[in-house]
């Protein structure tokens, strides 16, 4: 089984590598909104530092649900969804393996260059240490509940807006905490640690029940 595993996560891997990937587009794609910020809201820097925190997690989020929708949909077209239906290896661990994957090509790229972005937006250096440690706590859960959107529209050819209705309000609380702890120290007076720590918490509880419903619906898409 943990063979069947690993040759999944690599297969991932080699897709994403192949395709283009999801990292450059999403790079790409996270440049764009943190360069339209500051021309939205002006050259007060004062304001910039305040709201940065806000601008990065926000275009972490659009940015990592460019292609969700294809997590399972390109699976399916092409036959292996029935194949990982019928593996002896558990569904819900094949669904947290390709999460796995889908975090390390498409969210992984997106935490690296977010310090760098963050200058743009007038952080200073604690600031930017906060958003790079609630990115890495947090965008983890954001791939587990874009695969519960991913899973529930794998039947439909074109179900990326209606992936996206579904996801966005399930993101809210990690957005709220993740914001918040990176925010914290600079106008915000609430700690870093309490914040952090939910937003920890969260991750911990999307990797709990995620692939559990991913699986359930992905059992009930092949059905």
């Amino acid at each position: 089984m943990g063979h069947a595993l690993t040759a999944l996560f690599r297969r991932e891997l080699k897709i994403a590598r192949r395709s283009g990937g999801g990292a450059s587009t999403g790079v790409v794609f996270f440049l764009v909104l943190a360069a339209i910020f500051p021309f939205a809201v002006g050259p007060d820097l004062n304001l910039l530092a305040r709201i940065g925190p806000a601008i990065l997690w926000i275009a972490t989020l659009l940015s990592m649900l460019l292609g969700l929708d294809r997590l399972f949909q390109a699976d399916q077209e092409e036959g292996s969804l029935d194949l990982m239906l019928m593996s002896e290896a558990p569904l819900e661990l094949i669904v947290l393996t390709k999460c796995a994957a889908h975090w390390l090509t498409t969210a992984l790229p997106l935490v690296i260059v977010a310090p760098l972005f963050g200058l743009a937006l007038a952080q200073d250096v604690p600031a930017l240490g906060r958003v790079t440690l609630s990115l890495l706590a947090g965008t983890p859960a954001l791939s587990l509940l874009g695969a519960v959107g991913a899973a529930v529209t794998v039947s439909l050819r074109r179900g990326g807006l209606l992936m996206a209705v579904l996801v966005l309000p399930l993101t809210i609380p990690v957005l709220i905490f993740g914001v918040s702890a990176a925010g914290a120290g600079a106008a915000d007076p609430v700690p870093f640690a309490a914040p952090f720590a939910i937003l920890c918490a969260l991750t911990l509880a999307a990797v709990a029940g995620a692939p559990f419903a991913a699986a359930a619906a992905l059992r009930y898409g092949g059905e």
